[in-house]
């Protein structure tokens, strides 16, 4: 294989493309914004991640990779657009569906496709195979089809596309060998190779654990709070048994992925997924309690000014996906318990909301309400808190 066709220029397929092309492959990205498309094939990128802007300068520099809106025929396809849910929480499959017919007609024989987008069991079975089989091939074997979810955090993405170890599932045995063959030549960490439809399950298993042990933080928050004791204080002494390991509490849970995946279970076994569904209602409602609590203290106050710190669905990154924050600040906005003063350092205004720099936020807000523990935030003066009516949802204070 020489020539790879990346269908989505995201926090996944950028990255992936751009490693692809580090290592000598002849790479075309697919994105469906032209602004997109015009940024990277000047050399730069559109979002926030450490070294991807020199991987990718080095990239369209030499020749190895440029950016398009439409497909090209190519050894290999690799998807890697957005899965997310729509209102009623069943999964949007609507990305992956578009990608796959649009590639459809630069196939041949012999092409390998890869899904990397997170999604739901049976997806290459049922969505993928039969679009192509559509078109006259026969997938497994005039096709070679596979899933390889992405195991990367954001703020570390080129580090771990390399070091991580990968699993990948093949429609067919075969299929996930052609599958290795491409990812071994950058991926350093163990490749593990099972059927399509286990691949597809891993990556939604290991995010929905992720997201009950969580869940169980934030009910703890809760308890806590009607009892009037100090949560942090309380699990870092539960943490002292050798077999405890409780997560930190949060204002929710966000990001594209542990927001997500579980309802993906939840949808595929609904009479099944019981647990799994819990935390996912017990992490939906934390914003909610925040809010409260926001309100209550306001509501002490004639003209609360709320100086909201943090937009981003974690910290130290600018992406708002499936963030908490944002909906905390959008109910508070919506409730109108006081003059809203946003500050997010990773992101620069915001549609929403009128976005502040961090010393005026502190000088005349009121409330302060920490939702991002941003490495900006960890160095506030404590001194300049003393006055104010603090909320803190991350326990670094």
């Amino acid at each position: 294989m020489k020539q790879i066709c990346v269908l989505g220029l995201g926090y996944i397929g950028l990255p992936t493309s751009s490693m692809l092309a580090a290592k000598g492959y002849q790479v075309l990205g697919v994105d469906i914004s032209q602004k997109v498309v015009d940024t990277i094939n000047n050399g730069q990128i559109h979002i926030t991640e450490p070294d991807l802007d020199l991987f990718v300068r080095a990239a369209v520099q030499s020749g190895k990779l440029r950016a398009a809106t439409a497909p090209e025929a190519s050894d290999a396809f690799i998807i890697a657009v957005p899965t997310p849910f729509k209102a009623d929480k069943k999964p949007d499959m609507s990305f992956v569906e578009a990608a796959t017919r649009s590639l459809i007609k630069c196939l041949k024989p012999g092409n390998l496709v890869i899904l990397e987008s997170t999604s739901p069991p049976l997806t290459c079975e049922k969505i993928i195979a039969p679009l192509i089989r559509e078109a006259g091939f026969n997938p497994g074997s005039d096709i070679f089809i596979a899933h390889c979810p992405e195991r990367v955090l954001p703020g570390q993405i080129m580090r771990e596309v390399v070091e991580n170890d990968r699993v990948i599932g093949g429609l067919t045995p075969e299929c996930a060998e052609k599958a290795r063959a491409l990812y071994s030549s950058f991926v350093k960490g163990q490749i593990h190779t099972t059927d399509s439809t286990t691949a597809e399950m891993v990556k939604l298993v290991e995010n929905s654990f992720r997201d009950v042990n969580i869940a169980f933080a934030n009910e703890l928050s809760i308890i806590c709070d009607r009892l009037q004791l100090n949560v942090w204080e309380l699990i870092k002494l539960a943490n002292l048994h050798p077999r405890v390991n409780i997560l930190r509490p949060g204002p929710g849970v966000g990001g594209h992925c542990i927001a997500v995946d579980p309802w993906f279970i939840v949808d595929a076994c609904p009479e099944d997924a019981l647990l799994i569904k819990t935390a996912r209602l017990v992490n939906d409602s934390k914003p909610e309690f925040v809010v409260k609590k926001v309100q209550q203290a306001a509501s002490k106050l004639k003209d609360p000014v709320i100086g909201i710190l943090g937009l981003a669905y974690k910290q130290d990154i600018d992406d708002l996906r499936e963030s908490p924050a944002v909906e905390i600040a959008r109910m508070l906005k919506k409730s109108e318990a006081g003059r809203l003063m946003v500050c997010e350092p990773f992101c620069h205004g915001h549609s929403d909301f009128d976005t502040f720099a961090l010393d005026k936020v502190l000088k005349e807000a009121d409330i302060i309400l920490l939702l991002v523990a941003h490495q900006q935030f960890r160095k506030i003066d404590p001194e300049l808190l003393k006055l104010k009516i603090v909320i803190d949802t991350c326990g670094i204070w």
